[in-house]
């Protein structure tokens, strides 16, 4: 009898803390830069649609310090994207578009896309399930990020869905295939892809990697990997160093000092120290280790330089398919780490007096980050998971060696990768993963590295994981890109509801872009 009162009370509970199904034509998971894109279009096109953010901030790196735009090419900014930066250009009193701005500005611009297109957003839930029936998204299920409960769960119904996270979670949940790290060169018949040893962010020769020098013994310096380092070409599954682009301030009535903060452990910082050694601060000071761009409100947009700075280097490798948990203790890891080095520059008796007084001069933003203490909490993740669908990416397009038809966007930056290894190597430390190369020109990116093969899924569009080599990744992966791919993916959503029932691979994409295009003047 009391187990089956039990059962019936546990019954009534989920009943209960159930909720009804929310219905709408389009939704769309993470409200990132390309998310918020997608979300105004789908609105302005007269969709219904549902936005939803894991965290409780929207516009994802474009809110979060990356002030200093990297662009490539103004002109293949196009529709909203155009128009989004010509607005900040507005707020500062140009009618140019503008690519240098303060985390705030960007935030209010979005929240006036938001507010004019009536955007509803679901703040602090995450993905939790994906139901399919075939090869079609039924469903999602959300739980609030910050206090998971079953009774707080959402269901959210669409006909179209869109991927715009950084990680891809929706993509994989929905059983797409995709790819993490670098393929070998072989692969795609590329030369810039795999492992790659650079001259550039690069340690200086001679420094000795071990807790005690020329001891192997004594073991290795933090941020120094164990292990055999990969083979020049070779494919792996390491990916390219994450990092923050860090907002600081040097006016005194809008400053927060930086203090020495939790879980501080100065010996994180001896590589540093053992590099200037080697090449001792020249009187650059600060630029010596850091790109410090400095923003309107007089603050900057500090970004990784040389052999050591605020990349964690090998320590983001598993983050694509982490927990939760896990992606939580990887981002808090480098809050650690880079909260760390700012103290560290600023107060470590060996670093040259003139640096530590510079670095003095700057600190944390009082009317940016309001609700993660004033620093930002988006974690720069450079490359996550790939999608593997209709049409891969690859260096060919890059460099304008293949052109594709059914371009609903462009990318014009440098084929880019960050350093994504520390090894030691002949007895001393040398960095592995970095490439710059140029391209000549702007190139197109396929509509169809936005689509699944439609096998696996015929109503899902994946604008930022997209399908792409890692290298082809490299130069795609800006957020200019990725807001005009936001918008595309939104309307190819909205013509695969009204004119090709829901079949996203039926999309003409060249009504597509040639709309994306001709939205704004």
């Amino acid at each position: 009898m009391e187990k089956r009162i039990g059962v019936i009370l546990l019954l009534v509970s989920f009943i209960i803390g159930m909720k009804a199904a929310k219905k709408v034509d389009i939704c769309i998971y993470g409200g990132t830069s390309s998310g918020v894109m997608a979300a105004y279009t789908a609105c302005k096109e007269g969709k219904t649609v549902l936005l939803i953010e894991p965290t409780d901030r929207i516009g994802g790196l474009t809110t979060g310090g990356l002030g200093a735009t990297d662009i490539g090419n103004p002109y293949i900014m196009k529709g909203y994207t155009y128009d989004f930066y010509r607005r900040i250009g507005q707020h500062y009193g140009t009618s140019s578009m503008k690519f240098a701005f303060e985390p705030k500005v960007a935030l209010a611009i979005y929240q006036q896309y938001v507010d004019e297109a009536g955007v509803h957003i679901i703040y602090n839930h995450r993905l939790l399930e994906v139901k399919k029936e075939g090869n079609v998204i039924k469903s999602i299920v959300v739980e609030d990020s910050k206090r998971p409960s079953p009774q707080t769960n959402i269901i959210i119904e669409a006909r179209e869905f869109i991927d715009c996270s950084y990680e891809g979670d929706l993509m994989a949940r929905a059983g797409i295939s995709y790819t993490i790290g670098r393929e070998g060169n072989s692969v795609y018949g590329e030369s810039w892809n795999g492992a790659f040893w650079s001259l550039h962010h690069q340690l200086p020769d001679y420094v000795d990697p071990y807790v005690v020098k020329g001891d192997p013994k004594s073991g290795l310096l933090y941020g120094i990997l164990s292990g055999e380092p990969p083979l020049p070409g070779e494919g792996d599954k390491h990916i390219q160093a994450y990092n923050f682009r860090i907002t600081l301030t040097d006016e005194p009535s809008n400053m927060i000092p930086i203090e020495e903060p939790a879980n501080y452990d100065p010996k994180r910082y001896e590589l540093l120290i053992r590099m200037k050694e080697r090449a001792p601060f020249s009187d650059q000071g600060l630029s010596d280790i850091f790109i410090w761009s400095e923003m309107p409100g007089h603050k900057t947009d500090i970004n990784n330089r040389g052999g050591f700075s605020t990349d964690m280097i090998g320590e983001n490798w598993d983050y694509p398919e982490a927990s939760y948990e896990r992606r939580a203790e990887i981002v808090q890891a480098h809050l650690d780490y880079t909260k760390g080095l700012l103290y560290f520059i600023g107060h470590d008796e060996r670093i040259p007096a003139f640096v530590r007084n510079e670095m003095l001069r700057w600190g944390y933003p009082k009317d940016e980050f309001l609700t993660s203490d004033h620093f930002t909490p988006q974690l720069y993740i450079r490359e996550s998971r790939r999608m593997l669908g209709r049409y891969v990416m690859t260096q060919a397009d890059c460099e304008s060696k293949t052109q594709v038809d059914d371009y609903v966007g462009w990318a014009a930056y440098t084929m880019d990768s960050h350093n994504c290894g520390r090894y030691v190597i002949n007895g001393m430390v040398k960095n592995e993963g970095n490439v710059e190369i140029g391209i000549k020109e702007p190139y197109r990116v396929s509509y169809r590295s936005l689509t699944p093969k439609e096998e696996e899924c015929s109503n899902l569009l994946v604008p930022v994981c997209l399908s792409a080599s890692h290298i082809a990744y490299g130069s795609i992966r800006m957020e200019p890109v990725f807001m005009v791919l936001g918008q595309s993916a939104a309307l190819a959503a909205c013509q695969a509801i009204d004119q090709c029932g829901g079949i996203v691979q039926s999309v003409d994409a060249t009504k597509v872009y040639s709309r994306m295009e001709n939205s704004v003047k």
